[in-house]
């Protein structure tokens, strides 16, 4: 046999040798890569029931809190219709406090019922936008207060007890509090 024709049958062997090897070693891993295969496919079905099942608490959760918020806004609706019928009470009630004014000072000028009146709506208005709370409170007593003094003031005018003729009580709140915002 020549030099390349046994050189040809090992390099055949060596071939023959290398692919039973791979043969031989791919049978032997079958059983691994089957199971790899398998708990990927498991793998991928428990990842796939796990997006199925937080998408459906993700609707659930959405569907929870639009109610929710369907719930609040309706009530929400109510309160704002309730605080727009209480702030009409409050303006027709100013009303009434201003005729009385100048059914009680009949001799004054309407100017002066009128800036009584202005300075309680301002007093309401105040209130109305302070947020809840303690300055809320601190102007809602002004406004009970003033409201007191002109009612304290109209009677006093109507039994005849005023001294010069003017709503004293009243005036010296508008005073008092164009002070007070002075200061400030």
């Amino acid at each position: 046999m020549s030099l390349i024709a046994r050189w040809l049958d090992e390099a055949i062997d060596f071939w023959h040798r290398r692919r039973d090897q791979n043969l031989q070693w791919e049978l032997n891993r079958q059983n691994d890569v089957r199971e790899l295969r398998y708990a990927k496919a498991m793998a991928e079905q428990t990842l796939v029931a796990q997006l199925r099942k937080q998408a459906q608490q993700l609707a659930h959760d959405l569907a929870i809190n639009k109610t929710r918020n369907s719930n609040e806004l309706a009530m929400v609706k109510v309160q704002c219709r309730q605080e727009l019928k209480d702030y009409q009470q409050y303006l027709e009630s100013l009303d009434r406090l201003k005729d009385s004014m100048r059914d009680s000072y009949a001799h004054l000028p309407e100017a002066v019922a009128f800036t009584i009146h202005h300075h309680a709506k301002q007093l309401l208005n105040r209130m109305w936008e302070a947020e809840e709370g303690p300055e809320k409170m601190k102007v809602e007593m002004q406004l009970l207060q003033f409201m007191a003094a002109v009612h304290e003031d109209s009677r006093a005018a109507l039994q005849g007890e005023t001294k010069d003729g003017l709503p004293q009580n009243a005036l010296a709140f508008i005073d008092a509090d164009a002070e007070v915002k002075t200061l400030k």
